[in-house]
């Protein structure tokens, strides 16, 4: 059976300073975000960011792909604490790059940015999280990312 898609939610994250290491023996330059907060919503979740709850460590490969790697606690709207790990890539012309690397607006469409979440959450209304696979979206933005994601049926 071919799998489906189902918009289950959407996470608005907030990011406050971005931090880099630099550039690694390895030619990868390193990095830490962390979160400052956000909104859930969509049909299947709905809530917020834990504020200071975590943050994307990211990695600048010498190619120009990012490669994040990011974990941080979400708070449904019944009280419910989730944690999300989130991991995935993005890549885009030498050009968009440039744009994003300086903070200016970028349109999601000039730009590969895909994620697969994976999450932990108490037994009970949330722990369909924990045992559903996730792909997802996003859109970078200057100070907030928009990740958007869907279960994979």
């Amino acid at each position: 059976m071919d799998p489906s898609l189902e918009f289950v939610f959407q996470i608005a994250v907030r990011f406050a300073s971005r931090n880099h290491v630099g550039v690694l023996p390895s030619g990868i330059r390193r990095g830490y975000t962390p979160t400052s907060g956000g909104e859930i919503t969509g049909p299947r979740l709905q809530g917020r960011v834990v504020p200071d709850s975590g943050g994307d460590y990211a990695s600048w490969w010498p190619n120009g792909v990012v490669e994040f790697n990011a974990q941080y606690m979400l708070e449904a709207a019944d009280g419910t604490l989730i944690v999300i790990k989130n991991r995935g890539f993005r890549h885009a012309p030498p050009d968009v790059l440039r744009r994003m690397e300086a903070l200016e607006p970028v349109d999601p469409k000039e730009y590969y940015m895909r994620v697969a979440p994976t999450f932990e959450a108490p037994v009970g209304r949330h722990d369909w999280l924990t045992r559903t696979v996730f792909v997802g979206s996003a859109d970078r933005r200057a100070d907030h990312s928009i990740f958007r994601y869907f279960a994979v049926l």
